[in-house]
Order: C-alpha cells, then sequence, then structure tokens
C-alpha cells in the first residue's frame, strides 16, 4: 500500500474528486481511494458525495462560494484598530460590548485593549470644585511667593535646598535621611484645620480586604451607615507633632468667637511645649473658612503679630491637614465608636515624629507640582 501523501490542499483534493467523478467512477469507490491517497481526514464521506452532486450539475469551480452576511475581520491590525476607534468614541464602552458590534471574542477584545492598546479602566477623579483660570492663576502665583520666600530664608551655602523658578532640588540633611529643609518659614510653620469625628465611623470595604484561597468562602460585610452623631475636633501641629487637640461638644460647630477661644488655648499650649516659638515670631498655616478668614479672627492675629501663610481658595490639595493627617486619622477610627478625647489624643501621640516632619516638608513639592501643573489640582 502506498504512503498517503502529507501535504496537500483543499483544492487538490476536490480535483482529484472531479477527475475520477468525470471517468464515472462512484462516489463510494471515490470516498475509498482518498484516504488511501491523502489519509484520513481528507474529505468526509459526505463532502465527498456533496461534490459529486455539484460537479454533476454542472460545477467547475473548486473554490468557495462566497458566504453572506457581514465579512470578518482578517487580520489583528483591523481588529486593533477597529477596536480603537470605537474606544476613542466611547471611553466607557465596555468589553462585551466592544465584542458583541465587531463579532469577535471578549478574550480577543480584553487582549487587544489591555495588552496591544494598553488601556486602563479608572473612574474620574473627584476634585473639590471646578477651578476657573482667576483660581489656577491665585494657586500659582501664591506657591511661587512660598517657595521665593523659602529660597531668600536659605541664601547661604550650608542650606538644604536652593531653589529656581523651575527646577527644586533637595540636599539630604544626614546621610540616609529624609529629604526636608531647614528655614526660618518651616521652623516657625504651625498649621491647623478643623473636621468632623463622627462618634460611630464604619470600616471601609478597603480596610477590610483579607487574603483568601480560591477554594475559601466569599466573606461578607454589611453595609453600615456613619452615625448621625458628630463632634468638630480642630487640630494645630509643626514638625514636632500635635500642640494643640481641641474637641467641641456635641451638636456645636466652629464660629469666629470659638475659633479666637482655641487660638488662645493654642497660645498657652505654644508656650508650654515649644518654648521660644512666641519670641521668634509664629508663623500660621490655615484654610479660608469663614471663622478663619472672620474679621474677629484678623484682629486676634494682628494683635499677637503671628504672620499668616497666604492659602488659595478651594485648595485643600495645599492644605497639610487635608491632605496628610485626616486621612489616615478617619483610617484609624473606621469600624470603631468613638467615646472620649483621650482616644483620639492617644493616637496623635502614638504617631512618629517622622510623621510630622514629613509632612511639613511635603508642601515644597506640593507647591512645585501646583506650579508645574499651571494651577490645577495636586493628587499626590
Amino acid at each position: 500500500m502506498a504512503t498517503p501523501i502529507k501535504e496537500w490542499s483543499k483544492l487538490e483534493v476536490r480535483a482529484v474528486v472531479r477527475f475520477l467523478f468525470s471517468k464515472g467512477t462512484k462516489p463510494s469507490e471515490i470516498h475509498k481511494q482518498i484516504p488511501e491517497t491523502y489519509g484520513e481526514g481528507a474529505m468526509s464521506r459526505s463532502r465527498v458525495y456533496q461534490w459529486c452532486t455539484w460537479f454533476g450539475e454542472g460545477r467547475t469551480s473548486l473554490g468557495d462560494e462566497p458566504k453572506s452576511g457581514r465579512p470578518k475581520t482578517s487580520t489583528n491590525e483591523e481588529k486593533t484598530t477597529r477596536v480603537d476607534e470605537l474606544i476613542r468614541c466611547d471611553r466607557r464602552m465596555k468589553i462585551r460590548e466592544i465584542a458583541l458590534k465587531l463579532e469577535i471574542p471578549k478574550r480577543t477584545v480584553h487582549e487587544i485593549v489591555h495588552d496591544t492598546l494598553g488601556y486602563r479602566k479608572m473612574s474620574a477623579r473627584w476634585v473639590p470644585k471646578m477651578l476657573t483660570e482667576d483660581h489656577k492663576l491665585q494657586r500659582v502665583e501664591i506657591s511661587q511667593r512660598l517657595l521665593q520666600r523659602c529660597q531668600q530664608d536659605n541664601a547661604s551655602p550650608q542650606n538644604y535646598f536652593m531653589l529656581s523658578p523651575h527646577f527644586l532640588v533637595w540636599r539630604k540633611s544626614r546621610p540616609g535621611g529624609d529629604f526636608q529643609a531647614n528655614n526660618n518659614l518651616f521652623d516657625n510653620l504651625i498649621t491647623g484645620d478643623e473636621t468632623w469625628v463622627h462618634l460611630n465611623t464604619p470600616e471601609t470595604k478597603r480596610d477590610s480586604m483579607t487574603w483568601k484561597h480560591p477554594s475559601s468562602p466569599v466573606t461578607k460585610k454589611f453595609k453600615m451607615q456613619r452615625s448621625a452623631a458628630k463632634v468638630m475636633a480642630t487640630v494645630f501641629w509643626d514638625a514636632k507633632g500635635v500642640i494643640l487637640l481641641d474637641i467641641l461638644p456635641q451638636g456645636q460647630c466652629i464660629n469666629a468667637a470659638r475659633y479666637c477661644s482655641t487660638l488662645d488655648r493654642l497660645k498657652k499650649a505654644i508656650r508650654r511645649k515649644r518654648p521660644g516659638l512666641l519670641r521668634r515670631g509664629v508663623v500660621l498655616q490655615h484654610d479660608n473658612a469663614t471663622p478663619h478668614s472672620a474679621n474677629l479672627t484678623q484682629q486676634w492675629l494682628q494683635r499677637y503679630g503671628w504672620e499668616i501663610v497666604p492659602h488659595p481658595a478651594h485648595s485643600p490639595d495645599l492644605a497639610l491637614s487635608d491632605f496628610h493627617l485626616f486621612g489616615p486619622l478617619k483610617r484609624h477610627l473606621g469600624s470603631m465608636a468613638f467615646e472620649t478625647e483621650d482616644e483620639l489624643r492617644n493616637w496623635f501621640d502614638n504617631l512618629d515624629v517622622d510623621f510630622f516632619r514629613v509632612g511639613i516638608n511635603s508642601l515644597l513639592s506640593r507647591w512645585q507640582k501646583c506650579i508645574d501643573l499651571h494651577g490645577d489640582y495636586v493628587e499626590k
């Protein structure tokens, strides 16, 4: 028995079927001879009979007839181009919708979107306010003024950093130490702000994440709401730690008179915890909340000669407590029932001094990033 031909094409087998059929060979006999010559699987019995019928009806073409319906995408480049066009037209389109629209398997679409085109689906970033051009210009101008102030305070060769209009360079304070600045502004800087503290704060979904095996049962987390009962906490701190923690009685909120009373307590706390700072001159950073900018508060600050760090409107990303302190505080309070002031005070006392120092020094990079972003919000 002859060895079957290993390499063949469909057109070649069909031509042999036509040749044998034109000589009067029966379809059953043709089906016996095809496997002997081309091996099993070259053409099934039903296909041999089908082609013999077509040839008997006068067909001469050996190729496939054109199929009706929508033509399929033939190459990966064409698929990639069409997927990219759909995404650019609708950035919210899902993988499943793209697959249905282009009649491509979802797995193929997923590979094209993530591996070939490099798309990553992300939610929009929430920002406090849509900044106008005037807001952005104000943010840039204030950041530039503060950086220039730091430059003037560090004009001598032994300073920790140098500043040019568009480039900021830090020198390490000690081998292996963190980047930091040492100047009059930061030496005397105290920052403060208020935040609401709920008596019951549910744990966030992110903080409740646990490790599990594929076979582990799915865990459930019951949805909880923050308690309506809350108190307002005012925190003043510097590079060495918390100077004053003031918690209002439940149901009360801050106003100009109450804020001035808190500043009186802050002044006493500075005299006790930071000897010599009142003599050198306090530099206070707080935002533009109504109690902070009220005439009564301004009169108090002028009376004691405290310098105020200018703060642009709608800029929590440039307020130290907002972007550095209150986030970790709220995560700490997650799944906790707040009962006494001592619980908050103990948390602040347990923070390493480096936490506060890094926060104060991060102002430099924040101001520079604000300038580089032309006044837009600084995310990190």
